[in-house]
């Protein structure tokens, strides 16, 4: 599936603002944990390590955030701002369409980080218990890239529209983390593929209608 290009807006990531404000310690504390994940593994990291990291003092680290879960939560709001930040995307254009794009941005906000996500993912992966903290956050992220591309949330059509979605992101994701292409080939095409198979599913749950004079035989062949 083609991708339309889009200008690059010279938008702020959250944590942008004037230094010495809530939002900048937010900000550095984000970017201290990236770099750290980076560079060692994330289980390894210690709060501690990011406060020297971020230079600022734990206390700051914990009034901005309590624990590592919650920076992680902290840096999957920055990206799904940038993604929101990115401009409208045209409702006029196929559900799938919008869907594709959407994720795509957001996998093109986080192309920067990908060594730290890794890593990050991998610490997450060795401790079960820190990765379903993060389960209501990525349900939470994947309802804001559905209404972004102009799909509703709410109520039980909403809730299987936001786990399905979950489900082919997290594929995606998986084939991103080793995705060389320098075009996100691998992860362009496992993203169609997952949205065109949800695309035939929700046409075959869909129930037809039934035409003047069909019997209720019919409209179930």
């Amino acid at each position: 599936m083609a991708r339309k290009t889009r200008p690059k807006s010279g938008r702020k990531t959250a944590g942008a603002s004037a230094k010495g404000t809530p939002d900048a310690s937010a900000g550095a504390i984000i970017d201290a944990a990236l770099a750290l994940a980076r560079e060692e593994a994330w289980q390894d990291v210690r709060l501690s390590d990011i406060a020297d990291k971020a230079g600022i003092s734990l206390a700051q680290v914990y009034a901005a955030f309590p624990s590592k879960a919650a920076i992680v939560g902290g840096f999957m709001t920055r990206i799904g701002s940038q993604v929101l930040e990115g401009g409208a995307i045209d409702v006029a254009e196929p559900v799938r369409d919008r869907l594709f794009e959407v994720l795509m941005r957001r996998f093109d906000a986080l192309a920067l980080h990908k060594v730290a996500v890794a890593a990050i993912l991998d610490g997450l992966c060795a401790k079960p218990a820190a990765a379903l903290v993060q389960v209501p956050r990525v349900l939470r992220s994947m309802a804001w890239m559905l209404e972004a591309a102009g799909l509703p949330t709410d109520g039980l059509i909403g809730l299987v529209r936001i786990k399905g979605l979950t489900l082919i992101y997290a594929n995606a994701l998986r084939v991103w983390l080793t995705d060389d292409t320098p075009d996100m080939a691998r992860t362009m095409a496992a993203l169609d593929q997952g949205l065109r198979r949800a695309e035939c599913l929700a046409h075959l749950c869909r129930p037809r209608r039934r035409r003047d004079g069909e019997s209720p035989e019919g409209a179930a062949a």
